[in-house]
């Protein structure tokens, strides 16, 4: 029986993805928790424009995407920190703090959970963190840790 699914299913596949199971399994379980519907000829024809529909969201998306990238990769960031005398820093740098750098410096707003600093940041320098915009997308910022 051919079934679209209308959600994520393990070890099954995906949302929008064309799948052949048993009967049984169907009628028991996919359909009746709404994790599925028969795939009939409108059906069928309502998935391939939802996956249009999908695409060219997406297309839209990495456009904007990529010219969020170019802004990171082209600006280096500043951080203001308070230092001891020898230059190390009370506490340490993180990802909070460089997510609101680059809304302040350069108006875009950064999930501060998609940020990956390198390690702990407690001493004055150059650094770079890795910031996944995309499931394929991740870009590499530099930034400047400083004593205020």
């Amino acid at each position: 029986m051919e079934l679209i699914l209308l959600q994520d299913v393990d070890k099954l596949g995906r949302e929008n993805e064309l799948v052949k199971v048993r009967p049984g399994f169907a009628r028991n379980f996919l359909i009746p928790r709404r994790l599925a519907v028969v795939a009939d000829a409108g059906q069928k024809k309502m998935l391939d424009e939802r996956m249009k529909q999908e695409t060219r969201r997406e297309d839209k998306l990495l456009k904007q995407i990529n010219s969020v990238v170019e802004i990171l990769k082209n600006t280096k960031y500043t951080i203001g920190a308070k230092t001891g005398t020898s230059g190390k820093i009370f506490g340490s740098v993180t990802t909070i703090q460089l997510s609101n750098a680059i809304k302040k410096q350069s108006n875009l707003p950064v999930d501060r959970k998609k940020i990956t600093l390198p390690d702990e940041i407690s001493v004055l320098g150059d650094y770079k963190a890795n910031i996944s915009l995309h499931k394929d997308i991740n870009v590499e910022v530099a930034f400047e840790v400083i004593s205020e």
